[in-house]
């Protein structure tokens, strides 16, 4: 199979004939059949369905009536509801969970003739960096030996980096969709807040969860955004402002004004290739004629603090619904209520999980209500209001997508806090609700792939994927 790295060149061999969906789909399915065993990207394999849904697609190609997405073969992340299929979040809790109706950025998809070939390994809920708090088992980088695909989208990232799918779906709480993109070596875009519905998709904190897409390259990134941003009779909080023409990626102007965060060049944690690929960035950026300027943003520190405070209270509330009582996992140790209770969350949720639940239950807790939870909302406003304002003076503010490319299994899991500082770039577009997206940005002295992020104002994308795709 030809090495496509573009829908557009897909769709140019399938209308002249040189090319059929079936054959798509057969190439990814023998590619899944070798590789995942090894990788565990794949929760769920859908392969007569797909294969099934590319007679259809293939007919409609010969009939002139294809949608967009037509020989997109595409993964969803396994915290994405799928009707009639398995949407588990990767935890113990929904196994086997079979979902009732499908989300609005799934369903937008099948509409427009993408085939969904499987469900993707995920970290429990959204919670994580890399992949590594799965109830299904880590799912492991294609690249380099016993790395972790970053989280918690990983197996949607290696399922795009390991050719077993084009595209994939994931959602970004954090950073979920950017962090494995770039130790991937992918284009991962954070769409605005609320610019793509969150209906079906399966709630960790409700006011930073984003669904976002995982490509090989900025145009497909922005054809997917395409199909699935805009308003939705399902979702309250979704925008209704019009959505643009974001896969013509046409530059707004020649020139921009690039800000890059020197608390982030300038931390302790950076590793060195980095470090290094980053300022090679930002003076090539210069050398094409862009300003490029360093800005201080006092608050960083406060980044991680406010985003954990928050997200984990919201996990605590959302998280809530999971009891035994309608659906998912019941004890069958139970012997009274309050025993189904603590019996079926204690084995169907895993450590990370528990954990953050119970973090975000005592934040929210009377006692500590105004001291954490209150503070954490003011100062959330606060790096709102001082993001804003450096976006007023500058079109894009940049930086690395994570401080460190892609380490080993294991290596972060025995300290939380090292494991929550990878965040520490990312976290800042969830907190503000801003569209981010990371794109490749060369690789370190073992071969990994390092990334660059860009952050744009609010519904600003068009701009934002027209940039990222000069770089």
């Amino acid at each position: 199979m030809k090495n496509y790295t573009t829908l557009s060149e897909i769709q140019q061999d399938l209308y002249a004939g040189k090319l059929t969906c079936i054959e798509l789909v057969t190439y990814y399915l023998t590619n899944i059949a070798e590789k995942n065993p090894t990788l565990n990207a794949f929760l769920n394999v859908f392969g007569e369905e797909a294969l099934t849904k590319a007679v259809l697609v293939d007919q409609k190609i010969k009939d002139g009536t294809a949608g967009k997405l037509a020989g997109l073969v595409l993964g969803i992340k396994d915290l994405l509801c799928y009707q009639g299929h398995v949407s588990q979040a990767g935890s113990r809790i929904l196994q086997n969970f079979e979902s009732q109706f499908s989300g609005t950025a799934v369903q937008r998809c099948i509409d427009e003739d993408a085939i969904i070939i499987g469900t993707q390994n995920c970290d429990e809920f959204g919670m994580g960096s890399t992949n590594e708090n799965s109830a299904y088992g880590i799912c492991l980088n294609a690249i380099g030996e016993n790395r972790v695909a970053g989280g918690s989208s990983g197996g949607s990232a290696v399922a795009v980096q390991a050719d077993m799918c084009f595209a994939s779906l994931g959602t970004d709480t954090g950073g979920s969709v950017r962090m494995p993109a770039g130790f991937c070596g992918l284009v991962g875009l954070k769409p605005t807040y609320s610019r793509v519905s969150r209906w079906g998709l399966i709630s960790y904190a409700s006011s930073f969860d984003c669904i976002g897409p995982i490509t090989k390259s900025v145009a497909d990134a922005a054809l997917l955004l395409e199909v699935i941003a805009g308003k939705d009779e399902q979702d309250s909080t979704v925008s209704t402002l019009p959505t643009d023409a974001y896969a013509t990626l046409k530059p707004a102007k020649s020139h921009y004004k690039v800000g890059y965060l020197r608390e982030a060049i300038e931390s302790d944690g950076l590793q060195p290739e980095v470090k290094a690929a980053t300022l090679a960035k930002l003076e090539a950026l210069k050398a094409q004629g862009h300003m490029v300027e360093a800005v201080d943003f006092p608050l960083i520190k406060y980044f991680l603090p406010t985003y954990y405070i928050l997200t984990t209270a919201e996990a605590s509330s959302n998280l809530s619904r999971f009891d035994g009582v309608k659906y998912g996992h019941r004890s069958p140790e139970s012997v009274d209520l309050m025993s189904m209770y603590k019996k079926s969350r204690a084995e169907g949720f895993g450590k990370e999980t528990r954990k953050r639940i119970m973090l975000g239950t005592f934040v929210l807790s009377a006692s500590y209500y105004d001291a954490y939870y209150t503070k954490a909302q003011r100062v959330r406003r606060l790096i709102k209001e001082y993001t804003d304002t450096l976006l007023e003076q500058y079109d894009f503010l940049v930086c690395p997508t994570t401080p460190t490319t892609a380490y080993k299994v294991g290596e972060k899991t025995t300290d939380p806090l090292q494991m929550y500082l990878g965040d520490l770039f990312t976290v800042q577009a969830n907190v503000v609700g801003l569209p981010a997206i990371s794109v490749p940005n060369g690789e370190d002295n073992d071969g990994m792939p390092v990334a660059f992020q860009v952050m744009a104002g609010a519904f600003k994308e068009a701009e934002l994927l027209a940039f990222a795709n000069t770089l």
